[in-house]
């Protein structure tokens, strides 16, 4: 296939590399001519430090080359996902597959990435997400991901491109379910972070991602998803992943937070784009509309948004209203 990534950032490039390695002519877009020219001078990505690119990779930064492409893989950050498919909507063949890579929730509309794409090219879209960072793609290491779409054939065409020894791919028809787990994965990954830089524990941590992956799960219902979807590598398995390593943006600018940054500090800190801070305000607002009761967000908004204290925070969650865990549960007596 001839394959165009559209998006030349660290997870971009580490698939743009997977998909050379599986035999398909691939092309890079960047949406800056300077950065293209360097990346096909140097071979070489500031985000992958250490990764040599293929000489046979391409490299463009003009959308017009996608006109003859099998397959556009959108993996800009989120807040570019829009403009960028906007760009390349008049130069899609008619058959070509689009794909979205990227983990996030627009800011004022609630959408998701894969909806942004659709709206702006007319076409279906599959989602592909799951336990990846791009750090160990890039370098063969064994992952797997889901490829998600209502769609089943588009998205086996996506799982038969992208699926080989080093990236196994499942199929998911629930798309809603699989991109609010990856897009709210980052949210909590930002809290884990910030409970890290407090100092507090392995069991703070695990409350954390557990009643994390409860609310997300209530949410991803209320939008029609499918509860069991969050048990799967896109939930459970993405939210691991992203609170447990220093890979995750998202936990190392939480960690600064913890540690006493401001939060605009601790991104500048990190260097490179923290997409749970601009989750947490696209969660909070989708919470508010369907009236789905989400604390642990809703303590990120007010830490990420309305300068509160970590802390004071983290007493108010711990002493909430006695609860069972099961929501709905049927006791015997």
């Amino acid at each position: 296939m001839k394959i165009m990534v559209a998006g030349s950032g660290g997870w971009g490039t580490a698939l743009a590399i997977l998909l050379l390695h599986n035999g398909h002519e691939v092309t890079l877009w960047s949406y800056c001519a300077e950065e293209s020219e360097q990346l096909a001078q140097t071979l070489k990505n500031p985000f992958l430090p250490g990764v040599e690119l293929p000489q046979e990779l391409r490299f463009t930064s003009d959308a017009a080359q996608a006109r003859d492409k099998d397959m556009i893989v959108f993996a800009t950050p989120s807040f570019a996902v829009r403009s960028t498919a906007k760009t390349f909507a008049q130069h899609l063949p008619e058959n070509a597959v689009l794909v979205s890579v990227t983990k996030g929730i627009e800011d004022g509309t609630g959408c998701r990435m894969s909806e942004l794409v659709a709206q702006e090219t007319g076409r279906s879209v599959v989602a592909l997400s799951g336990p990846s960072h791009a750090e160990e793609v890039s370098r063969g290491i064994p992952t797997g991901v889901v490829a998600a779409c209502a769609d089943k054939q588009l998205a086996e065409r996506v799982q038969t491109a992208f699926m080989c020894e080093r990236l196994r791919v499942y199929t998911c028809p629930d798309i809603v379910g699989v991109e609010l787990g990856a897009a709210h994965k980052n949210v909590i990954a930002l809290c884990a972070g910030v409970c890290d830089g407090m100092g507090y524990g392995d069991n703070t941590k695990a409350l954390l991602m557990t009643r994390g992956l409860a609310e997300v799960a209530r949410l991803g219902m209320a939008l029609g998803a499918k509860r069991e979807t969050f048990a799967g590598l896109a939930g459970v398995g993405d939210l691991i992943v992203t609170c447990t390593s220093m890979h995750s943006r998202n936990r190392r600018a939480g960690i600064l937070i913890g540690q006493g940054y401001g939060v605009q500090e601790a991104m500048r800190e990190v260097g490179a784009v923290v997409e749970g801070y601009y989750a947490a305000k696209a969660a909070h607002e989708l919470a508010k509309k369907h009236g789905v009761e989400m604390p642990i967000t809703e303590a990120a908004y007010r830490v990420l948004y309305e300068n509160c204290d970590p802390r004071e925070e983290i007493n108010q969650l711990m002493l909430r209203q006695k609860t069972c865990e099961v929501e709905g549960a049927e006791w015997a007596r």
